[in-house]
């Protein structure tokens, strides 16, 4: 079979090559997908920096997000079966409960083989089945953006009808986020660098965009926005360069998702304000194999569609990469496989 890797000693995506491995077989209690697609997150980038993680020490397929079809499984395999469309979950240990070390050790793509691959073999309890009314591309998109951002507002968040959330930028996250905050009935603030985007972004539902660029001070229209009240949720996708601005966008009380680094790993942060505003700050590193379950059943009962971008073919796939770099995209970036 046909599969891409992040070569050793070499770092950057010019180190990502297609190479040719034996078609694998499922063992006892595992299964064997045809990957149809998979998708690209901010993460994967830092994989090929190799800034994300434990240093690589062998060859390893990237990307963490992809779906497919059984074609295989081993002895004892229950969840499944041929012909069952699945999604490998992030962290292939998560199932349930809270995050911990050893399960973080699971994530696909990063600390374990990823998906970038014609076929791929994962652990029974490694995969979802996904809903009928989506793609296998749409389905692609799932098992990291979708996940973080249904577990930020939804799970972790417990985000209410009529509640206001602020979203920034318009990558993967962002934009499932607004999906969800939408669904949930909230009030959803965007901000973007492109007054298209926020265009878009309004055309989904969002109630109000900010072009960061013309407005670098956002904060301050936020707070007009909300007559001096301050939003329930932040979905903090920027990092160090942007908490100091989140965290005076939210109000007494409300609650800041910390998901990203796209502005840096480290900053100031006024620690007084947090205390004094009684600001709730929870890290999300995506989410469990339930959450992803329940995140289903609410994009199958609302019949949602995830934004895709752009599709580029299997050999095609360091375009993509490059593609994410220029920052450019709305919505999710995803790799054909197979037709």
């Amino acid at each position: 079979m046909k599969a891409y890797e992040f070569q050793t000693g070499q770092l950057g995506l010019n180190a990502l090559t297609m190479v040719e491995r034996p078609d694998p077989t499922p063992n006892a209690n595992q299964v064997l997908v045809k990957m149809h697609a998979a998708s690209l997150n901010y993460r994967d980038l830092l994989v090929a920096k190799a800034t994300y993680g434990a240093k690589q020490t062998e060859p390893i397929a990237p990307l963490s997000d992809g779906a497919g079809e059984v074609v295989a499984v081993g002895e004892g395999v229950t969840r499944v079966q041929v012909g069952d469309r699945v999604a490998g979950i992030f962290m292939q240990q998560f199932i349930a409960g809270e995050l911990t070390a050893e399960k973080a050790q699971s994530a696909l793509g990063g600390a374990i083989e990823g998906v970038l691959a014609e076929y791929k073999v994962f652990d029974q309890a490694g995969v979802v089945k996904i809903p009928n009314h989506l793609s296998y591309e749409e389905a692609a998109t799932l098992p990291c953006a979708a996940v973080t951002a249904w577990n930020a507002l939804v799970t972790k968040g417990q985000l209410k009808a009529g509640d206001t959330v602020l979203l920034l930028g318009t990558g993967g996250v962002s934009i499932f986020a607004l999906q969800f905050a939408k669904l949930m009935g909230a009030r959803v603030i965007i901000t973007s660098s492109s007054d298209e985007k926020l265009a878009r972004a309004k055309q989904l539902g969002a109630d109000d965009g900010i072009n960061y660029v013309t407005t670098p001070d956002w904060e301050k229209q936020v707070w007009k926005l909300t007559q001096e009240r301050g939003v329930d949720h932040v979905v903090e996708v920027g990092g160090a360069g942007t908490f100091a601005q989140s965290l005076r966008s939210v109000r007494y009380g409300g609650k800041i998702e910390l998901i990203g680094v796209l502005t840096g790993l480290a900053g100031d942060i006024s620690t007084a304000s947090i205390l004094h505003k009684q600001v709730q700050v929870q890290g999300i590193y995506v989410g469990s194999r339930d959450i992803f379950e329940d995140m289903n059943r609410a994009i199958a009962h609302a019949k949602l569609h995830p934004v895709i971008d752009r599709l580029f073919p299997f050999h095609a796939a360091k375009a993509a990469f490059f593609y994410l770099v220029r920052g450019s995209h709305f919505g999710k970036v995803v790799i054909q496989i197979a037709q």
